[in-house]
């Protein structure tokens, strides 16, 4: 269950009245790897797949969906088991995961920790992401996408109370669109949709509702996804992490604007 009515006084036109409106459950749920806890992540319990396999893709556990043997969904116990045939739990060997470390919550992204663990994966792997990244769509593509991303998220119409992320193809078919309390876990979402699909990144475009940190351009890299659009503003370590890694960042895309932060060339009137 990841929805719920409650009663609710509502003033409209100076009248005061009840009535039942709808509102999100956020639940924590525990993420283990080959039995070991990882981390505990706020969410909407809602595409639990996805999101764990998004999650742990973007922190470099796994590079393609053929490194998981069994994913295990355990709702009532707010657990997810993922048994990864070669772990590399080895990775994070000097990182310490303090109880902070270890909860990402809804609001405020990745704890430093991880942003750290996830810079240092791309660090070798910098000239390959810039080489592959040779899209180029019509600004027309861009803005329609995100009207269809819109009207495709059911619950943000129903509560307002969520983040939207959809990831589309250059024609821009939508192939993956979910939906969470926090931006940065429906962004995980899409990526583990499109990992279940087993599709390629670098040939598509990352629409989201959220601002566009550093935190979400970081997962955008991480997938060598070039471009992201959002309805929403961009954050200086956003800008300047997309600016560095070869992604085109477009922020208020709306209508018929958007305002292009880093790399124009790969957007065409």
């Amino acid at each position: 269950m990841y929805k719920r009515s409650v009663k609710i006084t509502r003033i409209k036109k100076d009248k005061k009245f009840e009535e039942t409106d709808l509102v999100l459950v956020e639940k924590a749920i525990d993420l283990f790897i080959n039995l070991n806890p990882l981390v505990n992540i706020v969410c909407l319990p809602k595409d639990l797949k996805e999101l764990a396999l998004g999650f742990i893709y973007s922190v470099g556990l796994i590079d393609n969906i053929k490194e998981v043997k069994e994913i295990l969904i355990k709702e009532q116990e707010e657990r997810i088991d993922i048994t990864l045939i070669d772990s590399k739990l080895n990775l994070f060997k000097n990182f310490e995961l303090n109880p902070v470390s270890r909860v990402i919550d809804t609001s405020c992204g990745i704890p430093s920790p991880w942003r750290t663990i996830i810079k240092e994966a791309l660090i070798a792997s910098k000239e390959e992401l810039s080489s592959e990244f040779k899209l180029v769509i019509k600004s027309r593509i861009i803005l329609d996408s995100i009207v269809k991303m819109q009207k495709e998220t059911e619950l943000f119409r129903a509560t307002g109370g969520c983040h939207g992320a959809a990831i589309f193809n250059e024609e821009g078919s939508l192939l993956a669109i979910k939906e969470d309390i926090g931006r940065h876990n429906a962004i995980d979402k899409v990526i583990g949709d499109i990992l279940l699909k087993q599709e390629n990144f670098h040939n598509k475009f990352l629409a989201t509702t959220g601002r566009l940190t550093g935190d979400s351009v970081l997962k955008a890299i991480r997938a060598n996804i070039p471009i992201v659009a959002s309805l929403s503003a961009a954050i200086d370590t956003g800008i300047s992490l997309a600016e560095d890694y070869g992604i085109t960042l477009i922020g208020f895309a709306r209508g018929a604007k958007m305002n292009i932060y880093t790399h124009p060339e790969r957007i065409i009137p």
